[in-house]
């Protein structure tokens, strides 16, 4: 079985970071199996998953994002970026709390960017 930072590492194979071309229905489906069906673990292929929705979703998007972040566990809440959550409700504005939506993307594409499990994996 794969850890979740391999799991995490393969997505960002399959999809990289073109968002109009990633399936939003798929990535919602992910991450609803990953809630029902939660691997141990490190919660970077959640994160991930919340993340690619994050990127290429929009306010419809909130209520599934938050079931990820608060009704797993607390490892899991610390990993889900509560910025994503208000930058959708907010419609991308910048305010005291919330970066632009384009700084946020940015950002998320240049952690995951050159991600490799391996580099993770030592630190479990």
């Amino acid at each position: 079985m794969m850890t979740n930072e391999q799991r995490a590492e393969a997505l960002i194979q399959k999809y990289g970071f073109d968002f109009k071309k990633i399936s939003k229905e798929e990535i919602r489906l992910l991450i609803k199996t990953e809630i029902t069906h939660f691997q141990e673990g490190s919660s970077e292929y959640l994160r991930l998953l919340c993340g690619y929705l994050y990127c290429i979703g929009d306010i419809s998007d909130v209520s599934l994002i938050e079931r990820a972040k608060y009704d797993l566990n607390m490892d899991v809440g610390c990993m889900i970026d509560q910025e994503w959550i208000d930058s959708l409700k907010n419609g991308g504005i910048e305010d005291e709390y919330v970066r632009t939506r384009d700084e946020i993307i940015k950002s998320f594409i240049f952690y995951y960017k050159d991600f490799k499990a391996e580099d993770y994996e030592m630190y479990l």
